[in-house]
């Protein structure tokens, strides 16, 4: 079927996507949070980053922050955004896991995992939410196909990542036409973050996981919508990796 001239779209705004302006992103200095600043930056934009040990030897102002300890964490966001001017978006990156039967880990070390991937990211949301008020900015908080099922031997990761799900939903909610929310939800990566662990809970030899670059790309998708539109939830896995569904 032909279009006429009055019912074509009008695919102008699309194709200069809007300036990435300066993105904070946690958990900046490998994994995802690491490849999600290249992407930034390759896409013009200006990554900041927030990491327990941050690689000094990148371009980027960086600072060394535990995103669980909340007064930690406005306090770096304010020093950045002195530093950089501006804050034009977020993503909460930082995350960790800890493997085991519930009964059979420390329950310090559970409530890590919480505290950290869970209240990390409300702790950086928090703090930096007045300023992206200020440029209608985004956040993406970054969950996991461990979000939408759980399983056996990763109670504190799945309720960890089923509590970033629903706090981004009710903030998407709350924030709606002030400030863009973007929930990613990656399947398995090619990242250090299996490191360290027993074998049994190593991906196996076959597994096929996405390159974290990848999915950094379609970070840089969600943070470059014209205002006014929104990618609410995206879910990236790799094609034959059997996290999701």
């Amino acid at each position: 079927m032909s279009m006429t001239l009055e019912t074509q779209p009008d695919l102008g705004r699309f194709v200069d996507p809007p300036r990435l302006g300066n993105v904070l992103v946690t958990g900046g200095s490998s994994g995802l949070g690491a490849a999600v600043a290249a992407a930034v930056g390759a896409a013009g934009g200006v990554p900041v980053i927030f990491d327990l040990a941050p690689d000094t030897s990148v371009d980027a102002p960086a600072y060394s922050v535990d995103v669980s300890d909340r007064r930690a964490v406005e306090d770096a966001v304010e020093h950045a955004v002195a530093q950089v001017g501006r804050l034009d978006a977020v993503v909460t990156a930082a995350g960790i896991d800890r493997c085991g039967r519930l009964d059979e880990i420390p329950g310090d070390e559970w409530d890590r995992v919480i505290a950290v991937n869970l209240l990390g990211t409300v702790n950086l949301v928090r703090a930096a939410l007045p300023h992206l008020e200020q440029v209608h900015g985004r956040v993406v908080t970054v969950a996991s196909t461990l979000a939408l099922r759980g399983v056996s031997d990763a109670t504190a990761y799945c309720a960890s990542k089923f509590g970033i799900l629903g706090f981004s939903r009710a903030l998407a909610a709350e924030t709606a036409g002030r400030v863009g929310v973007t929930t990613l939800i990656p399947g398995g990566m090619s990242t250090s973050f299996f490191d360290g662990r027993t074998e049994q809970y190593k991906p196996g030899p076959d597994t096929h996981l996405n390159d974290p670059r990848d999915v950094a790309r379609a970070v840089v998708f969600a943070l470059s919508q014209p205002q006014g539109c929104e990618v609410r939830e995206l879910l990236i896995c790799p094609d034959t990796e059997g996290s999701w569904p």
